[in-house]
């Protein structure tokens, strides 16, 4: 394979899971020698699909798949301007296709390429949710019957579902919450299902952003007797003075990273050791090459991680989630929404969860495929979201 060369780039749009996917198929001159990659950015997926087949196609034709690290690169500065989700997407599309290839290339499961398994699966972490205490305490036992030790619990959606809400008259549409009722309701919660559940399950709680930042400091205070796994989200990445706050006043460990971009948003997190979990969206910050760089950093502070693994992942991002879970010595905890039968059929050779972990498949590379055929089936809706638009009950937009 000396000549190998980079032949097609293109991005494969699907849904079969009723979320707007996108994955990256990096094609060499080698037959049947190709790559995938996750490059899911569901809220601005078109973009994401142009920035792939009309910029970095025409960069990428004729390079050496092999180079990798020199790709990331130039990927990242062709465009001069970077940092931004929708490039940062699209180029961890061609990043995990090239791992792929890789691996393919050298008969190795990619966790092999990265320095071989630290474990042999993946502890992982699902999301239980309920309209009141007692649903919330019947779907934790789902997932513990199932032989889950780590759920996070929610109670009425993110921030909460206020039973009485008044708006002002003419008040714009959005999702709606009250920060104060969430916030009196969350350890109301937890006392709830620790009451009923015990001490043996490790919980985890998201604020994903809907508090101010003096609220989410007080809410973790409120939390310390439940003993929280971790508590998710507290702040936005603009806010990054207040965690200096937030550590000194609490011992509830802190899980941070869902929105980061830029490295200089987790670069004094972590090097002040002021976050105990890094949980970045991998695709977001682009791809495995710097999440492995991520990973290393991190373990140099005691640092573990806990990578983003929503339902807007791809099951190809699920896998690359899971080889640099498997590779890391610094692994905390994989968040986990589930591979169902249809994306089953559509990618093939999925990750496998069995009584609380999951499991990647020891073929080359990621060890995943693509049905083209049936992901067609399934079109991309690529509507505008409407819950990113978080408003207080007066009608004031907040950042989710």
């Amino acid at each position: 394979m000396e000549n190998l060369k980079i032949r097609d780039v293109r991005a494969i749009m699907t849904a079969p899971a009723g979320i707007d996917l996108i994955v990256v198929k990096v094609e060499t001159n080698e037959p049947e020698l190709y790559g995938l990659g996750c490059a899911t950015f569901t809220q601005r997926g078109l973009a994401v699909q142009t920035a792939v087949d009309q910029y970095l196609k025409p960069f990428l034709v004729g390079k050496d798949p092999r180079h990798i690290e020199d790709i990331w690169q130039s990927c990242m500065v062709n465009s001069y301007w970077r940092n931004g989700p929708v490039l940062n997407n699209a180029i961890s599309g061609v990043d995990m296709a090239l791992w792929d290839i890789l691996g393919k290339i050298a008969g190795l499961p990619v966790y092999q390429l990265l320095g071989g398994k630290c474990r042999e699966a993946a502890a992982i972490y699902r999301h239980a949710d309920g309209r009141e205490p007692a649903e919330v305490v019947e779907n934790v036992q789902k997932f513990m019957d199932q032989g889950l030790r780590y759920i996070r619990c929610q109670m009425g959606g993110y921030g909460g579902k206020a039973d009485r809400m008044k708006k002002p008259d003419g008040a714009l549409p959005g999702a709606y919450f009250d920060s104060v009722a969430y916030m009196r309701s969350v350890p109301k919660l937890f006392d709830y299902v620790r009451s009923h559940l015990g001490d043996e399950i490790e919980l985890l709680h998201d604020i994903h952003e809907r508090l101010t930042p003096i609220q989410t400091v007080g809410l973790a205070k409120q939390l310390e007797p439940y003993q929280l796994f971790f508590l998710e989200d507290g702040l936005a990445p603009e806010q990054v003075e207040w965690f200096r706050v937030w550590r000194s006043q609490s011992a509830t460990p802190i899980a941070m990273g869902e929105l980061f971009n830029n490295p200089n948003e987790w670069k004094q997190l972590v090097s002040e050791q002021l976050i105990d979990y890094i949980r970045v969206h991998i695709s977001q910050i682009g791809g495995l090459t710097p999440a492995k760089k991520l990973a290393t950093f991190c373990e140099q502070y005691g640092i573990r991680t806990a990578w983003h693994g929503p339902g807007d992942v791809s099951p190809v991002g699920h896998a690359a989630n899971v080889h640099l879970d498997l590779a890391s010595p610094n692994f905390g905890i994989q968040e986990w929404a589930g591979i169902n039968d249809v994306l089953q059929e559509v990618f093939p050779g999925s990750p496998e969860v069995r009584d609380g972990y999951v499991y990647v498949s020891d073929r080359p590379g990621l060890g995943i495929d693509i049905d083209e055929a049936k992901a067609a089936k399934y079109p991309c809706a690529n509507k505008v979201p409407e819950w990113t638009v978080s408003r207080l009950p007066d009608g004031t937009l907040v950042r989710p």
